[in-house]
């Protein structure tokens, strides 16, 4: 099995005798944790708790909808009766009643919340090390759950646009009338995480601890969080920042494509050459026990399949978009790994049912009957959820470069160069010439249902063009809806234009 972080931290020790936080998450006095701030075996244990929250938290059924069937690439999937809020997705019909939306509000600053509490606890495992060893780990440590907590407010503002930013412990009182911060605030801060957190983390962890954000997870992170603000701002500073960042991890010699794409997403090349950041999920070989599993996988298995570990609920299935998009382009390599037809076996020996309910899934996603051995299904509960891989750097720094940075030449990649290492991983003949169209297509291909789509189509200004035939409006849809919740909690939030 393969080394994963997942220290399951049992959660009354962090959130403790508290009131509601907005209905968001129960943050509302100074957590007792009864940790012996002395004991340097005790350091990890709250940032193992903000690792341990992105896997409970915002990275399931709703991450799934709300980043991935919105687009043009995939649709609800499983059946018509099936949970209609995740149809209010795929039609753009869904308002701030939507509890999949409220889902991924609470979800989101559930993780602010445990890398808050991570934060706050540095200081005071610091002043009782005795050595600077231990006090340099706790400051490691802090910036560990900062890179945490910027990655929670990059998908707040993505998905909300302008949201409150909380960033220590406070009282409900003070919680339930913060105001929104503003997008260009709310950039500014998560990029100030981030640069704060770079130089404090390590290059690289012992195999025991595989999946801890590195320096590099955060400098990429940091590259996707200014091309989006790129967009926001239209800035040559930002394109310039994402150069300088993706060239830096290119030139660092510690990644690479893996020379299979499809092994890409396997059990076995989890947390490989080509990730700079999953999020664990592992049944460690057992049948029942402590549930450090996700689900992502599960939801998104053939529907109607067997035996019963080989199958899932059948959400977030292929459009035919997708097919001809892969189609037209002549993109075999890509399509035999992220299209899983019912019908077929795979190549592990594993069938897909003719009598599935849908005629195709998302094949990245698939998880040989092997590793499904918990005591209900399993299918994917050992699958690891994909957030940011060597692919994505290469197509970004191909972007800003296309863009007009002139910075980041370290490596001594072009924007050309890119993203044909890209696509002659896939067997793909070169491209000659480049377009920002040439790469944003480059981007649909590579990273197909894996939750960037959407968003691409927002940033880059085509949601409009793509998406209006599915339901979607400009001005409104480009974010969503302020959970109605949210709103009765907290009289000082706005609502989003048109909702």
């Amino acid at each position: 099995m393969k080394n994963k972080i997942i220290i399951p931290i049992i959660s009354a020790l962090l959130f403790t005798a508290c009131s509601d936080f907005l209905d968001i998450r129960p943050e509302g006095t100074v957590p007792s944790t009864g940790l012996d701030y002395t004991k340097t075996e005790n350091i990890f244990k709250p940032v193992s708790a903000a690792y341990a929250s992105l896997r409970e938290n915002g990275h399931e059924f709703s991450y799934i909808g709300a980043f991935e069937i919105t687009s043009d690439d995939a649709d609800k999937g499983s059946t018509a009766s099936d949970n209609p809020e995740t149809k209010q997705f795929d039609q753009f019909t869904y308002d701030a009643s939507n509890s999949l939306i409220a889902s991924l509000w609470t979800g989101y600053y559930n993780i602010v919340s445990a890398a808050n509490n991570a934060i706050y606890q540095m200081p005071l495992f610091e002043e009782q090390m005795g050595t600077e060893d231990n006090k340099e780990y706790t400051r490691q440590c802090a910036a560990e759950a900062k890179v945490i907590r910027a990655y929670a407010y990059f998908n707040l503002t993505r998905l909300f646009g302008s949201v409150p930013i909380i960033d220590t412990i406070m009282t409900s009182d003070d919680l339930s009338s913060k105001p929104q911060a503003t997008k260009s605030e709310l950039y500014a801060f998560i990029e100030k995480d981030l640069q704060e957190a770079i130089p404090l983390l390590p290059s690289s962890y012992a195999k025991s601890w595989a999946g801890r954000l590195t320096n590099y997870s955060a400098m990429g992170i940091k590259a996707k969080v200014h091309m989006y603000h790129a967009a926001l701002e239209n800035s040559a500073a930002n394109w310039d920042s994402v150069a300088v960042l993706t060239d830096k991890i290119m030139a660092s010699g510690k990644f690479d494509l893996l020379s299979d794409f499809r092994s890409v997403f396997s059990i076995d090349e989890e947390n490989s050459k080509e990730s700079l950041f999953e999020i664990q999920s592992s049944t460690f070989g057992n049948s029942s026990g402590e549930d450090t599993y996700t689900e992502y996988a599960y939801v998104q298995g053939p529907r109607g399949n067997s035996p019963s570990n080989m199958q899932g609920w059948g959400f977030c299935t292929p459009s035919n978009s997708l097919i001809n998009f892969f189609t037209t382009r002549n993109d075999s390599v890509r399509a035999l790994a992220t299209f899983l037809y019912r019908g077929t076996m795979t190549p592990e020996g594993d069938s897909i049912k003719t009598a599935c309910t849908n005629p195709v899934y998302n094949g990245k996603v698939y998880t040989p009957s092997e590793y499904n051995n918990w005591n209900y299904n399993g299918y994917g509960f050992d699958y690891n959820i994909r957030i940011l891989r060597y692919s994505d750097i290469l197509l970004m720094f191909a972007e800003a470069k296309q863009n007009g940075s002139t910075l980041g030449n370290t490596s001594g990649f072009t924007a050309l160069s890119a993203i044909n290492k890209v696509r002659e991983r896939v067997s793909l003949d070169d491209l000659e010439s480049l377009s920002l169209q040439d790469i944003w297509d480059e981007r649909r291909a590579e990273l197909a249902l894996e939750e960037d789509r959407f968003f691409d189509l927002v940033r880059t200004g085509q949601a409009s063009s793509v998406l209006s035939s599915l339901g979607y409006v400009e001005g409104k849809n480009n974010v969503f809806p302020i959970p109605a919740t949210q709103l009765q909690l907290n009289t000082s939030l706005n609502q989003n234009p048109n909702y």
